[in-house]
């Protein structure tokens, strides 16, 4: 019986609640505007610091009158201004007030206010917008987050209407400017470039940029300013060799790493640094011989630091919230500075347990940390001395293979990326990355939706066949299925049609090999074959594909799959008087394979190829001003003299 007591009772306290606020939402109602004014104040006076009394109003329906005397001509300049104030206290609520207020339509009636000539009106409703578009429920396209919605700022003059703010004598007005054109400058390069030639009071503004940078400044003035001049710089409007970024915007970075500056200062400075650099091997180097930048950057894996938590609880919860964002900033500055010089890497690598931090980070629970680790890690893998070295000690094939097992694609892209310099011939890692059932892994990943999953996928087979002993080949070609082989010769993705010609080269190599793989898939090969050479693709891709006949023309009995298709040889034939050098070469490739004169049915094959025209052909090649062309041709001429 208690049990059905139990509602009436929470209903009946609910009503009570509600009821002492119902005569606030009533007064909106009044006839009377003055007294519908007074309802409104005296709303606002109540809702201040009280989000029980918030979502009451919320619950009684106060949003929708509210916006309706927003919106209303009739409404009094001061009316409007009170509700859009009200209904910015109300978005301070929780995350379930600002819900309520964006189903009520309120950022479009917000908007419209910005169109009043009324300062205060203006002030309120843009107060209201901040509020609403900083909680994390309303969704980012409500309002100007993309390219062309910078473009659309940019042509409306938001430029120079924002320049002369950086002039105020109002500090956050200038901090405000300052944002602004950190966000309109990022990956745009229209912005970007007009920016370099504003002035502002006879200043050109990365002038006045380089000044807001300066040691004097506020921090968050100096790092708002770098971030401009990085922006703009990645955007090409500013050299990377100029001395505003050279000497002024990265030791400023740098200078916002170092234990001095607050943990936030230091994972955006570190972040917006690795941004920098990213692209240039030149940035790379001077950072890296910075203030001690590799060892500074060592200390970001010690948070949260081992103070007592007894007596400094606050520091511990502080330095907890933000030891996932440092260690990410440390990977991703780690991975520009490492993205090119064999001695930076070697450093980083040097540097105080970094392979072991890096493993580590592999496995964190947050996505972000093991996606900047991966990436590291990538980084360094592209150096040959390391994967021969450290990556060995440390056996980073594992925790890799663990993070492709099952990962979000934007990580699953990076490791693989990773994983297809792991399996290069020279690395220790690749035997046992084979014995750890790869091969399934990698095929399964050449039938990824996404583009680039698909090209590291067939990427890592081809080095994987790379010189391979003939099980592996026999159990790629097993995984992958000659339906799979041929879908991805097919691909609309140029990358994954050259890497899946790359493989069947790789995998057509040794004449055993060649000849075993030819007896059980060469019908299909040579019909792939075909298609290719019949198609309209680049010099690049019918280039890989004669080589890859070139390869089959090597075979001891595979070369008669060529010699009894005569569509094949009319094809090599044409590719001989081809206009691209590559081309003429690469065929050249298959006609010598096929008349090599020591070989078993030389005779014959020369005879067919001589009545076909080739001898005439390769007498002109002769004559090739190409050097290259020139010597092949008469090579092949002397296997019909000897």
């Amino acid at each position: 019986m208690a049990c059905l007591l139990e509602t009436p009772i929470r209903m009946s306290v609910l009503s009570e609640v509600t009821a002492s606020s119902r005569h606030y939402v009533d007064r909106l109602f009044d006839p009377d505007p003055q007294k519908v004014l007074q309802g409104v104040i005296d709303m606002k006076n109540a809702v201040i610091g009280n989000n029980k009394q918030k979502a009451n109003l919320i619950v009684l329906g106060a949003v929708p009158r509210l916006l309706y005397l927003l919106q209303q001509e009739t409404s009094s300049t001061e009316l409007k201004t009170e509700c859009a104030v009200v209904l910015g206290s109300l978005a301070m609520g929780t995350e379930n007030n600002v819900k309520s207020l964006l189903d009520c339509h309120i950022i479009p009636a917000l908007l419209q206010g910005l169109l009043s000539p009324d300062l205060k009106f203006i002030e309120a409703c843009l107060r209201c917008l901040r509020t609403i578009f900083t909680s994390p429920v309303t969704p980012e396209e409500l309002l100007y987050t993309g390219p062309d919605h910078q473009t659309i700022l940019f042509n409306h003059g938001a430029v120079q209407n924002i320049a002369h703010l950086l002039t105020s004598p109002s500090y956050k007005v200038r901090m405000q400017a300052l944002k602004c054109f950190s966000v309109l400058a990022f990956e745009n390069p229209q912005v970007s470039m007009t920016l370099v030639n504003v002035l502002v009071d006879g200043e050109l503004l990365p002038q006045i940029f380089v000044k807001m940078l300066q040691r004097d400044k506020p921090i968050e003035m100096q790092l708002t300013s770098a971030k401009c001049l990085t922006y703009m710089c990645r955007a090409g409007a500013i050299r990377t060799d100029d001395s505003c970024i050279v000497l002024k915007t990265l030791p400023c970075l740098v200078r916002m790493c170092s234990k001095e500056r607050l943990l936030e200062e230091r994972v955006e400075g570190a972040e917006t640094l690795a941004y920098l650099i990213e692209p240039d091997v030149e940035l790379q180097r001077i950072a890296s011989i910075t203030d001690h930048l590799i060892a500074m950057l060592a200390d970001y894996f010690k948070y949260p630091s081992s103070v007592s938590a007894i007596t400094d609880i606050k520091r511990l919860d502080h330095d907890l919230k933000h030891a996932h964002e440092l260690r990410q900033a440390a990977f991703k500055l780690y991975a520009s500075l490492g993205a090119n010089d064999e001695d930076i890497r070697k450093k980083i690598i040097e540097t105080e347990n970094m392979m072991d931090r890096i493993v580590t980070g592999l496995s964190e629970s947050s996505v972000k940390v093991r996606l900047a680790a991966v990436r590291c890690l990538h980084s360094l893998s592209r150096s040959v001395q390391q994967l021969r070295t450290s990556f060995q000690d440390h056996a980073v094939w594992k925790p890799l293979m663990k993070v492709l097992q099952n990962a979000p694609d934007e990580i699953l892209v990076v490791a693989s990326s990773m994983l297809c310099n792991l399996l290069l011939e020279f690395s220790p890692s690749k035997e046992p990355i084979l014995e750890s059932g790869a091969v399934e892994l990698l095929c399964g990943l050449t039938q990824s939706e996404n583009p680039a999953l698909r090209v590291n996928g067939i990427w890592a087979l081809m080095n994987m066949a790379f010189q391979a002993e003939q099980k592996i080949k026999a159990d790629i070609l097993r995984s992958l299925s000659t339906e799979q082989l041929f879908r991805l010769l097919s691909d609309s993705d140029l990358n994954v049609l050259m890497k899946t010609l790359g493989l069947l080269r790789n995998l057509l190599s040794t004449r055993p090999h060649i000849d075993k793989i030819m007896s059980t898939h060469g019908k299909q090969i040579m019909q792939a074959v075909t298609l290719i050479l019949e198609g309209e693709h680049s010099i690049e891709v019918k280039e890989q594909t004669l080589c890859i006949l070139a390869n089959i023309a090597d075979g001891t009995t595979a070369k008669e799959l060529i010699m009894t298709n005569d569509d094949i040889l009319q094809k090599i034939k044409y590719y001989m008087g081809h206009s691209h050098v590559k081309l003429q070469l690469a065929a050249m490739f298959c006609i010598s394979n096929l008349i090599w004169n020591e070989e078993e049915g030389s005779q014959e094959r020369q005879d067919k190829l001589r009545d076909m025209g080739i001898v005439d052909i390769l007498h002109k090649l002769s004559q090739s001003p190409d050097s290259n062309l020139c010597d092949k041709a008469k090579t092949a001429l002397q296997q019909y003299l000897a």
